[in-house]
């Protein structure tokens, strides 16, 4: 409990003991001190920042923190809020631990949508935390002494955010802060995980305490997950067991090795092809021999039963969808994705459950019922197996072939900068891809290193997710492919103001078409034959002049390099990755591919 004290300064919260519990002790002289103590203890490793006037609490209580030795978590100045969330977005990718961001109030929350969407639809944890325009206008510490606090101030600041985020609140008082901090982690945690979101006024933050007592560890833990239920779990298997001609798809399995080992045992086993459709994980080994590539039409198109694990888009029903007659399976945390406000897939099952726990039970089910199955599975299996392989030798010949094109090219196209990249990676590479690097044409045959944008495509995501990834594994070479429109979204002068204070030196290759080429298509395939598709710079798709991209990380001791034919293409990648792994200094290709070529794995 706390206790008022009444004193010469003005008043102090002082907390007595609970005799029930054991505590750990936090000296702290504001609820900011306590704050940050709070949020290194119960696992925080970053608080990833943009400050403003709000933040001199906070601030006073890390420069405290740094001068008497306390624990708090690092703080990372990050000046643009999208940077800021999707840095945490890609340490976690990489650890599994959440972090937290900070940001100026309204403004910088605003600031911070796009990347929150990203993370919210990919089911990212993340404490995202921001100052509240001081409530009072005079009386006490920390009310408002600057000019923006009243134009600054909302009638429902979390309003423009909650859409996105799993919980909000306001932090009220010293007396709350344990609870307010364990709850906001425990509901980001629990699936399906996502961003929270909490704002902390600056009197509050500025309220002077006498310490405080935390449990040990927090006593409100993530809520477990929901377990497969062994009906439904017999229902899929049923289905699958009668199918002749079944197909997995699959985007996010690959978030956790255990998942690609999963799918990995299944699919062989049972002879099932794997199709991964816009893939933001290596799901599936590219040597696997169900691996049928990353376009699910071919074998939609043809399927009798449908598995879609982890996949909020199995198929794009307007190009192809499975045949009336086919039974869809519906595997994830939340199969129905109940936060998109449509969609209408068909689910004859859908299964609650972690993915891969959800796989090995299948596995188990379907490998028990074939010990008792008559021959004639196991023929179907076998002869499935054998045409499985005739279609992947075709798709590899194919993809082979788009390669030896390309390398005979006059002009760089996607595909040969795509398989280049692919050529100076190895076992100690990340690859971050931001819709430019085709698939086809790259081998990932080992969990967590591909990663890519999630599935709401907010542009931006990959330079912050890069440096995250680089935090979160420095002795790893960072690769962010990215495309020059993502790039630009991504706010690259404060990105490579990070990389170069955070001595985060990661390599970017720009595929430059200098175009939005997902718009340009999308409008000439809604209309093949109008105006747009004969016009040979329709309005708004075409950015030209191109700017130096090569140029802007110089200004942060980068090295850049711009290229502009094939043959100069294998000896700029060795030299930018001298610069990243050698001279420990980050580094950006500004490649420019021709633009007719340009299409997304």
């Amino acid at each position: 409990m706390w206790l008022l004290n009444g004193g010469a300064g003005g008043i102090m919260l002082r907390r007595t003991e609970d005799a029930a519990m054991p505590k750990d002790r936090i000296e702290a002289e504001t609820v900011a001190d306590a704050y940050l103590a709070l949020l290194a203890r119960r696992g925080i490793d970053y608080l990833f920042a943009n400050a403003g006037t709000d933040f001199a609490s906070i601030i006073e209580a890390f420069a405290k923190a740094k001068a008497m030795g306390r624990k708090v978590p690092e703080p990372v100045l990050v000046p643009h809020e999208n940077l800021a969330v999707s840095m945490a977005h890609g340490y976690f990718m990489l650890t599994g631990r959440m972090q937290a961001v900070m940001v100026h109030v309204g403004p910088g929350t605003a600031n911070s949508l796009n990347a929150i969407m990203n993370a919210a639809r990919q089911r990212v944890p993340i404490l995202m935390t921001a100052g509240r325009t001081p409530i009072n206008e005079s009386g006490v510490e920390g009310a408002r002494n600057n000019f923006i606090h009243w134009a600054q101030e909302h009638f429902d600041q979390a309003s423009m955010i909650r859409e996105f985020v799993k919980w909000d609140y306001e932090l009220r008082n010293a007396n709350q802060l344990e609870t307010v901090v364990d709850r906001a982690l425990a509901l980001a945690r629990s699936e399906p995980r996502g961003p929270v979101y909490l704002s902390l006024p600056r009197e509050v933050l500025a309220t002077r305490i006498d310490g405080t007592s935390v449990a040990p560890e927090s006593r409100l833990q993530p809520a477990s997950i929901a377990q497969p239920d062994p009906a439904a779990i017999a229902r899929a298997v049923e289905i699958l067991a009668a199918a002749r001609q079944p197909v997995i798809v699959t985007a996010e399995i690959g978030e956790t090795a255990r998942g690609v080992a999963a799918l990995s045992a299944f699919a062989r086993h049972h002879a099932i092809p794997v199709v991964q459709f816009r893939p933001r994980f290596m799901c599936l080994p590219d040597d696997h021999e169900m691996h049928l590539g990353y376009d699910p039409g071919g074998l939609i198109g043809e399927a009798d039963a449908v598995l879609a694990v982890d996949c909020d888009v199995p198929w794009i029903p307007v190009e192809q969808a499975p045949p009336e007659t086919a039974r869809v399976i519906q595997i994830g945390v939340d199969p129905l994705y109940g936060r998109y406000p449509i969609r209408g897939f068909a689910a004859d099952v859908a299964i609650t459950g972690a993915g891969a726990v959800t796989l090995e039970l299948l596995d188990a089910a379907l490998r028990a019922r074939e010990e008792n199955a008559p021959s004639t599975l196991t023929l179907t299996v076998d002869e499935r197996r054998a045409a499985l392989a005739k279609r992947r030798a075709a798709m590899r010949a194919r993809w082979a072939e788009t390669r030896e094109r390309a390398a005979k090219d006059a002009e760089i196209s996607q595909a040969w900068a795509s398989a280049c990249v692919n050529d100076v990676i190895d076992d100690d590479t990340l690859v971050i891809n931001e819709y430019t690097l085709a698939l086809d044409q790259a081998s990932f045959t080992k969990p967590l290193r591909y990663f890519s944008h999630s599935p709401t495509g907010g542009l931006g995501w990959g330079l912050g997710a890069a440096l995250g990834a680089k935090l979160a594994a420095p002795d790893k070479t960072v690769i962010a492919v990215l495309g020059d429109g993502a790039y630009m979204f991504g706010n690259p002068t404060p990105a490579h103001y990070v990389a170069q204070a955070g001595r985060l030196p990661f390599l970017t290759v720009i595929l430059n078409n200098a175009m939005w080429g997902a718009v340009h298509r999308s409008t000439t395939t809604l209309y093949p034959g109008g105006y747009a598709a004969r016009d040979n710079a329709p309005p708004l798709t075409f950015m030209e002049p191109s700017p130096a991209f090569e140029k802007v990380i110089e200004a942060s001791g980068g090295y850049g390099e711009l290229v502009e034919r094939p043959d100069q293409l294998p000896a700029a990648l060795a030299r930018a990755l001298h610069a990243v792994k050698v001279e420990r200094r980050q580094a950006l290709l500004n490649v420019r591919i021709k633009r007719s070529t340009q299409r997304t794995s």
